[in-house]
């Protein structure tokens, strides 16, 4: 438990960054045999692409970097309950384990809106752990107030 709350503070730290560059702060890391292989945070905005978010460009990193599609033996941290499309590639990838902070009721699809990884229909079921991280939490309720406060002083 200890060891997959550090590794969600790592993924905050990208979270940060998405913050910094005006994405939603999102962050998430892959790990496999106690290391990071891959960081990434939601970059929607900059590449003009629905499917960049965090989980999703973490996973695509670390099948680059271990040359395999298959990320069997690797967790997924992510700041946020993953969407619908994010739990689509889990599957897809084999990830074992999904350790994940705040729940997504917009989006979610863990928990919030839908169980996918639970669904028995699907052929591949990781381990979910939720794990709350106040900072996380608290950096996505600041981007979306700054996020109002220009709306309103733009209209």
């Amino acid at each position: 438990m200890e060891l997959d709350y550090q590794f969600l503070l790592e993924a905050l730290e990208e979270a940060k960054k998405a913050f910094k560059y005006g994405e939603v702060p999102i962050g998430a890391v892959v790990v496999k045999d106690g290391k990071i292989v891959s960081r990434a945070f939601n970059r929607k905005e900059f590449l003009q692409d629905p499917t960049a978010h965090a989980e999703i460009l973490a996973i695509r990193e670390a099948s680059r970097k271990l040359n395999s599609w298959r990320l069997n033996g690797c967790t997924l941290y992510s700041t946020v309950e993953p969407c619908i499309m994010c739990c689509g590639a889990i599957i897809q990838s084999r990830i074992d384990r999904i350790v994940y902070s705040i729940p997504d009721q917009k989006f979610g699809g863990v928990e919030s809106l839908y169980k996918i990884l639970e669904d028995k229909r699907v052929n591949h079921r990781p381990e979910v752990n939720k794990i709350y991280v106040k900072e996380a939490e608290e950096l996505l309720k600041k981007f979306f107030k700054l996020l109002r406060e220009r709306c309103r002083s733009l209209a």
